[in-house]
């Protein structure tokens, strides 16, 4: 069976559309592999397949084996190395952890090509790669979902309560923006997870601020905290705030290792002290290296890093 030798399997959910949830998987996946976890991220926005954007890998091609499909590799576990003061090198004593995606981005032809497809085929497309795809051993599985409560997430967690052992399938981390109505559709996010049995990992608010990339201020656009009193009313973890930060944008996009203004600060903390910011040094090789240590740069990286720990603790104690 695909999943048995996999220790703990995480869903990434969404009350709505564009709150940045696969943008969230993603980082956790790289936070995690920074902890030298290996993980796998599998990707059933089955309409909106984006993971294999986010990793810089969209024109792999998913292999077929004996078991069924080889999920494409984004990087192989690696030692642990020194720390290096450009921060290229993971710093972990654990080293790094393999990563890996599945997505039906890999079996589609091109990238613009719709899925126009009935509920019984998503649910038979969301059965089958939990079924078929070869991870091998893995610390984590992160499973990237559409947003809402649709056939896929009915799906999903009657297929992994059935093909999994009991403790197998972690819980839910749930992501909201600060705005009122997401928060409303999480709480129905929040709901589907309490009538399914799925546990409650925790809540991350994103784009609870605006990382200017010109003045070292980050600044709360779409106001803050809302996530949080969310989380204390369901009484659920609150794991964390996340700004918006074009540096990010531009390391998915360019594959731009993040520069900052010297003086950012970001959640209270000056990017600084975490050795991402620079007075333009780096310039030369901002596109050197793999994505998950270019993203060590990134202002975003320290958040994440607290999150993972957080639910590191928690699960593996």
């Amino acid at each position: 069976m695909s999943l048995e030798n996999i220790q703990h399997i995480v869903l990434v959910l969404s009350g709505k559309g564009g709150v940045g949830k696969s943008s969230i998987t993603t980082q956790l996946a790289l936070a995690l592999s920074l902890q030298g976890r290996s993980v796998g991220v599998l990707d059933i926005d089955l309409t909106g397949p984006s993971i294999p954007r986010f990793f810089g890998i969209e024109g792999a091609k998913v292999k077929q084996a004996p078991g069924g499909w080889v999920p494409v590799s984004v990087h192989d576990a690696q030692p642990a190395v020194p720390s290096s003061e450009n921060g290229q090198a993971p710093r972990s004593g654990s080293g790094l952890g393999s990563l890996r995606c599945m997505s039906l981005g890999f079996l589609l032809g091109n990238r613009g090509d719709a899925v126009v497809w009935r509920g019984p085929k998503k649910t038979a497309m969301v059965r089958q790669f939990l079924s078929d795809v070869q991870w091998g051993a893995l610390d984590y599985l992160l499973i990237d979902t559409p947003p809402g409560t649709s056939d896929e997430h009915i799906s999903l967690v009657e297929t992994l309560l059935k093909q999994t052992s009991p403790g197998q399938v972690a819980g839910a981390v749930v992501v909201t923006t600060p705005q009122a109505i997401s928060i409303a559709d999480v709480k129905k996010e929040l709901n589907f997870c309490k009538k399914t049995g799925v546990t409650v990992l925790g809540v991350v608010e994103n784009m609870a601020g605006f990382v200017c990339p010109s003045c070292a201020e980050c600044t709360n656009v779409f106001s803050k905290g809302g996530g949080e009193v969310m989380a204390t009313e369901f009484s659920v973890p609150f794991l964390g705030s996340v700004p918006i930060d074009p540096m990010f944008v531009m390391l998915i996009e360019e594959g731009k290792r993040p520069v900052y203004p010297k003086g950012t600060a970001v959640n209270g903390k000056n990017v600084e002290e975490n050795g991402t910011a620079t007075d333009g040094n780096q310039e030369h090789n901002r596109d050197e290296g793999l994505l998950v240590e270019k993203y060590m740069s990134c202002s975003l990286h320290p958040i994440f890093d607290g999150i993972v720990r957080q639910l590191v603790t928690r699960l593996e104690g």
